[in-house]
């Protein structure tokens, strides 16, 4: 059986998902958050020790650093989502046989918008 809390069935994610969701939760403030300000802003049921558990893998993978205040710690980010998505990205690129390929097979992928942004960053990138 699914876990859940004295109130029933709680909706399970894969740790993917919810450290995706407490990144999100992160770059959507400009300051560091608490565990538990982070299990409020993603809801959903999540147990404060799951919260707190996706932050030290995400601490131990260098996605986030905390900061101590007295006793009580806040994490943020140490990279904003376009950032790590850029880094995903290069990472995806030097695990394959053939660069080129991929790269090749990603941009015919485009929407005729992001095809355009990408020959204008090409473009300024040259300059």
């Amino acid at each position: 059986m699914a876990g859940g809390g004295p109130h029933g069935r709680t909706e399970r994610r894969g740790s993917g998902e919810l450290e995706s969701a407490v990144l999100a939760a992160l770059w959507a403030t400009e300051r560091p958050l608490t565990p538990a300000e982070i299990q409020l802003e993603i809801g959903g049921g999540l147990a404060y020790n799951t919260v707190h558990t996706i932050l030290k893998r995400l601490y131990d993978k260098g996605l986030v650093l905390r900061e101590v205040d007295g006793r009580r710690g806040a994490y943020r980010p140490t990279k904003n989502a376009a950032e790590l998505t850029a880094q995903a990205m290069h990472d995806a690129l030097h695990r394959g046989p053939d660069p080129i390929a991929a790269l090749r097979q990603f941009v015919t992928g485009l929407s005729p918008e992001q095809a355009r942004a990408l020959r204008d960053l090409l473009t300024e990138g040259a300059a």
